[in-house]
């Protein structure tokens, strides 16, 4: 997400990084340069003109242009404007008993009736009991498609085919919650292709009987300052108290997110960043605001590791490693634990210093999922022996690898090949001591550096060369390294 603007701003700020010393003149020029990222980003103007006069404000003063690195200054006060301009946010549902309504709203397509989904298995998630509503009326499909979503995350739904009034079909839901004891109501509203009268009276008319608890504003980031108007007017009908911005993994640009605070006052509260039901995440502009400055976002990567992947096969894992042990069984197994976070290039995206790997993979052309796929595939196509030792696959063992997995036998030699530093890092990185583990991590993103897919694919006029004196004699000293480590630990 926001390629555009990620890779416009670090143009701008690596140009004044190339000066020998910051001036007022340079300065301007490089936020002129920062101007304009956000105008190509779809940022509404009023937005811009704001922000920018408040960097160039602080950005101006003699407190950076004396600095003895001022460039870092300068990406500090933008990532705090960045973070300004699209927060504070209250994350908080407003829970109360013996029931809370959240009331989703806008337009049709935004992607409302799939949010309700996603906002309920959050709401499972942390371990609360919430019921969905048919309330949108006016689209045909839209009954049937709430209620395979609300089966999909096994939490209950109530529909009405018979009653054409959504007021009664939110009250009579109410009761029934109530009676359930459902801690939380999400009313799935009718939209429109545009905004209207006769739109805005009915969903008025729900909100003042039901009187939910929040309302959110369900928008698609991809449509850009449409959808900043469409929030504008939403709240101006029914005071929103937060947006929703669907198909984020899909906005190249981020002016949407970066305009509608500004615009309308009200937060983004959560973002939906892929189709499953549970791609949404609480909005947080701090950490939006590193991503976008390619700082990474290791507290939300955190966090949805802890939620999506297998407590208990990671402490197995650990323990292996510990023990100095991990074969190709295990880094399978790493690898199926990853796809539970998203793609590849989306893991990236969370990880400082990473941030470019995705467009230096795009511009090379290489398909990072596909590559991991075929990884996967060789693994599968190997005996458990091979798995625990792949230095014993020969010239025959390696042919009747490459036909089981549908791959090159070069392509065999690239992950065999690969594999051993692999391992040695993954182990380093386990161990106690943290000065091995700060090593690890370097060589690690100097291995992604000069070769983000992890050496299937040999460099361009390299294919098949040995390795060189230098080469050898580095992976001699990792050797030599993790065995006097092994040897330290067995003292322990």
């Amino acid at each position: 997400m926001f390629e555009t603007l990620q890779n416009s701003l670090a143009s701008a700020i690596k140009t004044l990084r190339g000066k020998g010393k910051l001036t007022e003149s340079n300065m301007r020029e490089g936020l002129e340069l920062v101007r304009q990222s956000l105008l190509e980003a779809d940022v509404s103007l009023p937005v811009v003109k704001d922000f920018i006069n408040n960097i160039t404000e602080k950005a101006l003063g003699e407190q950076v242009l004396r600095l003895l690195d001022p460039t870092e200054q300068l990406v500090k006060i933008v990532h705090g404007e960045l973070t300004a301009l699209m927060g504070p946010v209250d994350h908080s549902l407003h829970l109360k008993k013996p029931l809370t309504v959240l009331m989703l709203c806008g337009l049709q397509g935004s992607g409302k009736t799939t949010t309700c989904g996603k906002l309920g298995q959050l709401l499972v998630r942390r371990h609360l009991k919430p019921m969905l509503v048919a309330a949108d009326l006016q689209r045909p499909a839209a009954i049937d498609q709430l209620e395979i979503l609300a089966q999909s995350i096994n939490v209950p739904v109530h529909t009405d085919r018979i009653n054409k009034d959504p007021v009664k079909v939110c009250l009579d839901a109410a009761a029934k919650a109530v009676a359930q004891n459902i801690d939380v109501l999400i009313l799935d509203t009718a939209g429109r292709l545009h905004i209207d009268s006769e739109l805005m009276q009915q969903l008025q008319h729900i909100e003042r009987k039901l009187h939910p608890d929040q309302v959110y504003f369900v928008v698609d980031a991809m449509t850009g300052q449409d959808a900043v108007n469409s929030a504008k007017a939403f709240n101006e009908a029914l005071e929103l108290d937060g947006v929703i911005l669907t198909k984020l993994d899909g906005d190249t640009r981020g002016g949407a997110a970066l305009s509608v605070k500004h615009i309308t006052g009200v937060p983004i509260k959560f973002i939906g960043t892929g189709e499953m039901t549970d791609a949404l995440e609480e909005f947080h502009p701090d950490r939006m605001a590193g991503r976008i400055l390619g700082m990474g976002d290791m507290l939300t990567l955190i966090e949805q590791a802890s939620e999506k992947l297998d407590k208990e096969a990671i402490a197995k894992q650990e323990e292996k490693l510990r023990k100095g042990e991990f074969t190709l069984d295990d880094f399978r197994s790493q690898m199926n634990q990853a796809k539970r976070l998203g793609s590849f290039s989306k893991l990236l995206s969370f990880i400082p210093g990473m941030g470019q790997m995705s467009q230096m993979m795009g511009e090379a052309n290489v398909d990072a999922d596909g590559e991991m796929r075929r990884f996967g595939g060789i693994i599968d196509s190997m005996t458990p022996a091979e798995k625990r030792n792949p230095q014993i696959v020969d010239t025959n063992r390696r042919r009747r690898i490459a036909e089981g997995a549908g791959v090159e036998e070069k392509q065999v030699n690239g992950l065999i090949r690969a594999f051993t530093p692999m391992a040695e890092m993954m182990k380093a990185m386990s161990s106690k001591n943290p000065k091995d583990r700060m090593d690890a991590m370097r060589q690690v993103q100097q291995m992604m550096q000069q070769n983000p897919t992890g050496d299937i694919k040999r460099q361009k006029g390299n294919t098949g060369k040995r390795l060189t004196a230098d080469e050898k004699n580095q992976a001699r000293k990792r050797r030599e390294k993790e065995k006097k480590h092994r040897a330290k630990e067995k003292r322990k």
